[in-house]
């Protein structure tokens, strides 16, 4: 009986509960997709700062794990120290700058044969290694989502480069260019924003970390196989807050689209509920009645959602090959669970309200 009551009252407003259901999938799919593109992001970074091969990487004082934060601060003849160290095969010094024409890129300055000994050298797919101060190299993404060919010029931080090679993604970056060169660029001669150590042993990596803190102390030591456990939202307190804010703004999406839904059904089904209480229907038959179609409109919502989001990821991915937004079943059902109590929390009080009106009065409203 309730069930028939529930479906006959959904089709009977088809336009608002339309609405009520885009409302719900809006809400989840904007969890889904925030949390998605910035999880995503983070953890392909990660993968790509451990595929650099090295052991240990050394920060300035304070410094953030995210790089794209971090400047040029340390001398670059620290690396002549670090190799001195006891079971220290190889120090890749590396310069970081960010880059926003065409895009956002971080690029990296390398040292190519100091770089390659501690990587094991790119995979080249096309073209070949950087020769000369205006070479460049960029992964396979970067290259097909910017179009970018061997051989032709690209115009970067104000200046001309030449693309010598194109290489398979994962060594950190999705572009190189010559360290000398980025540092004239940059205005940072002889600095280095990061430090890649290759141990002799891996096993060796705790002795050389704390040797490195003992003549490098505050400075940030971390090993680069916990890397991507550091790479978490909650590391940069401005990032967490954000993706806090997009899933407080989908919940009061669901919240006040539930609620002025169920608060006008309410004020329409007054004779409605008088009728039902005068056959004898309770105060919580008539909450769960309520209560039930919410569930029903939320139900089909979150599955709506779930199928916005790989729509919206799909989109995404089809025009920025380089992004990468992590769907899993872990935050799936976290929206959900967000989307069912913000559309509790929505029809609780129009729920209430109409459990709490007077046989009397709801039989003569007209």
């Amino acid at each position: 009986m309730i069930g028939r009551i529930i479906v006959a009252n959904i089709l009977h407003r088809p336009l608002r509960t339309l609405v009520s259901v885009l409302a719900v999938s809006v809400e989840v799919a904007l969890v889904i997709i925030i949390v998605g593109l910035t999880s995503g992001m983070m953890q392909e970074t990660a993968k790509r700062i451990e595929g650099v091969g090295a052991d240990i990487m050394l920060q300035p004082p304070s410094a953030s794990i995210f790089l794209a934060f971090n400047g040029a601060p340390m001398p670059i003849r620290i690396g002549d120290r670090l190799r001195q160290l006891r079971y220290v095969q190889t120090v890749a010094p590396v310069l970081l700058q960010f880059n926003s024409t065409g895009g956002i890129d971080i690029v990296y300055g390398i040292d190519p044969e100091s770089f390659r000994a501690v990587s094991g050298g790119f995979v080249f797919l096309q073209g070949r290694d950087m020769e000369g101060p205006d070479d460049l190299l960029v992964d396979d993404w970067e290259a097909r989502s910017k179009n970018i060919k061997v051989g032709e010029t690209l115009r970067m931080l104000e200046h001309d480069f030449h693309v010598a090679g194109i290489v398979e993604h994962g060594k950190g970056a999705r572009i190189f260019v010559p360290l000398a060169t980025l540092q004239e660029l940059s205005g940072a001669r002889d600095k280095a924003s990061i430090f890649f150590l290759k141990c002799t042993r891996p096993d060796h990596t705790a002795a050389v970390m704390g040797e490195m803190r003992t003549i490098l102390p505050g400075y940030e030591i971390r090993p680069l196989k916990d890397f991507l456990s550091l790479m978490t939202s909650t590391s940069l307190p401005g990032l967490d807050t954000f993706v806090r804010s997009m899933i407080a703004l989908a919940v009061a999406i669901g919240f006040l689209v539930i609620f002025l839904s169920m608060y006008s059904t309410v004020v329409e089904r007054t004779r409605d509920i008088g009728v039902l209480k005068s056959l004898g229907a309770s105060k919580v038959y008539i909450v769960q009645t309520l209560l039930s179609e919410i569930a029903a409109i939320c139900g089909a919502g979150i599955l709506f959602g779930i199928g916005v989001s790989y729509l919206a990821r799909a989109f995404f991915l089809s025009a920025f090959p380089t992004l990468s937004i992590l769907i899993t079943a872990d935050w799936i059902l976290r929206a959900a669970l967000i989307a069912v109590g913000g559309g509790m929390l929505g029809a609780l009080y129009p729920a209430w309200l109409a459990s709490r009106k007077d046989v009397i009065e709801a039989l003569a409203y007209e």
